[in-house]
This record gives structure tokens, sequence and C-alpha cells, in this order.
């Protein structure tokens, strides 16, 4: 599979929350979601993914991200070849910030992504 057979949206087309037929699947590292990430996203570090798929629902669009994009456009397939309908989110959670969607960091302070 090419990076250009893999699902992809636009951070536009990720459901707003609260998530009821999706997950929005946040890969990055403890530091990258400490400091800002969406509300209501799952986090589950890319290297970890696949002891934790057991976390993941299985029956939802899996809206998968990370940073820019590259690490989710390795994990998408990883994930759609075990049974779930994931997608790349174009430009990660720069291109999130960027768009003005809502952003939270877990100690309180402003959140920022780049």
């Amino acid at each position: 599979m090419s990076f250009a057979d893999v699902p992809t949206a636009a951070v536009s087309e990720v459901p707003a929350p609260p998530y009821t037929d999706a997950v929005l699947l946040d890969i990055r590292e403890d530091d990258e979601w400490a400091d800002g990430h969406a509300p209501d996203a799952l986090h589950i570090a890319m290297n970890d993914v696949p002891a934790r798929m057991d976390d993941i629902d299985i029956d939802a669009v899996v809206y998968v991200v990370c940073r820019s994009g590259g690490r989710s456009m390795r994990v998408v397939p990883y994930l759609n070849q075990n049974g779930f309908d994931a997608v790349n989110v174009a430009g990660g959670m720069v291109a999130w910030q960027k768009s003005g969607r809502p952003l939270v960091a877990d100690d309180g302070r402003a959140a920022k992504i780049y």
C-alpha cells in the first residue's frame, strides 16, 4: 500500500465531540499530548497501538492524528488491516491548531502544538 492509498480526511471532516460513531485517536508521544490535544481524543502513543487495540472502538470510524501526518499515515493501514475503519487526519495536530479547532492541555496552561 502506498501513502496515496491511505484513507485521508481534512481536519474539517473530523466530527466534533462528543464522538458517538467516531474516535479521534491521537498517537503522539506523552509530552506532545501534554502540550495540547483535542478535547475527548483517545491518546495511545504510536508504539503502544498494537498492545492497546482493545481500547479502540472497532465499530467506530477511527480518525488517526499525530503532529503533522507522518506517523498516522503508517498507523492507519495497520488498523485497517486489523479490521478497523481508520482514516488519516491530513496535516495532523498542526493543521488542527491552524484551523482553529479546540485544544486543551493537561495542566491547565494554554495548549500549543507548534
